[in-house]
């Protein structure tokens, strides 16, 4: 194999290769004058099920399972791969264009949030809910939700990115993230080892955050790695995985801005209860 001599300065000459190559870029900001849909509810959602979509839909779902009728929303899919989260509409709502981005329009001025941690905070804190009151309880929710936060990158542009979407497979970056995946499921698997949920006797946004990336790792196969990994040997994960997707609101959630999988998995939007019958 020929050794990669990197330039003094890089260049982006050409698409790398892989499965997104026709948009990833090096640069921000639009490259479409395109709006963004607006539905009837205070809140609207532009996003897509990826384990960072799934997180915002669990929980507005879970919201509304108690209740809280000020969490109804609109959830229009924006597609990934053909580019929609570089129109400005969205760039409006995140400049960073990525999924998700929501938009609040029940304050004075319509509020925007995006990053999919600081959406989980924003709607918890709003509706007073999956979020701990107690310091010490609430420190380590949000220790876990950082956690996942500054993790998963290496299980999805890591790991996954050079195991499932790269246009060839190297050994070096796939022992490296396969190792610093296993390493995550570790800490995982031990703190659960003596707790029900991530902080304790109560499911709140931390374990959201986190089974929407580790429980599709360990329940659902992404990026075709299951016994590769081997996550069936993450016992107390899998369980704990296993016991949120029980859950009505979670397998509502999953379902959201979901265009691919089993005809009952999918549901491209969502604007009212009656559109998952």
């Amino acid at each position: 194999m020929t050794e990669y001599i990197p330039p003094k300065v890089w260049k982006w000459d050409a698409p790398s290769g892989g499965k997104f190559e026709s948009i990833n870029r090096p640069t921000s900001g639009a490259i479409s004058t395109t709006e963004l849909p607006v539905g009837k509810h205070p809140i609207q959602l532009y996003s897509l099920a990826t384990p960072n979509g799934i997180k915002v839909t669990v929980l507005l779902e879970e919201l509304l399972e108690l209740g809280y009728k000020g969490a109804e929303y609109d959830a229009f899919q924006i597609r990934i791969s053909e580019g929609e989260q570089f129109g400005s509409g969205f760039v409006n709502l995140n400049p960073n264009s990525k999924i998700p981005a929501l938009l609040d329009l029940s304050t004075e001025s319509p509020t925007r949030v995006f990053e999919s941690g600081a959406i989980l905070v924003y709607l918890a804190e709003k509706f007073g809910a999956f979020i701990p009151n107690d310091s010490a309880v609430r420190a380590e929710c949000f220790s876990w939700l950082m956690w996942q936060m500054g993790s998963a990158p290496f299980l999805g542009g890591g790991f996954g990115h050079f195991y499932f979407y790269a246009p060839e497979r190297l050994q070096y970056p796939i022992d490296r993230y396969a190792m610093e995946v296993k390493r995550q499921l570790d800490v995982l698997d031990k703190n659960l080892a003596n707790r029900r949920y991530l902080c304790g006797d109560e499911y709140n946004i931390a374990d959201i955050a986190n089974y929407a990336w580790y429980g599709g790792l360990v329940l659902h196969n992404i990026y075709k790695a299951a016994e590769f990994l081997e996550v069936s040997s993450y016992k107390n994960v899998v369980r704990w995985a296993k016991e949120i997707e029980e859950r009505p609101a979670v397998q509502r959630g999953r379902r959201v801005n979901r265009t691919w999988g089993p005809e009952e998995s999918r549901l491209k939007e969502r604007h009212s209860a009656s559109d998952f019958n």
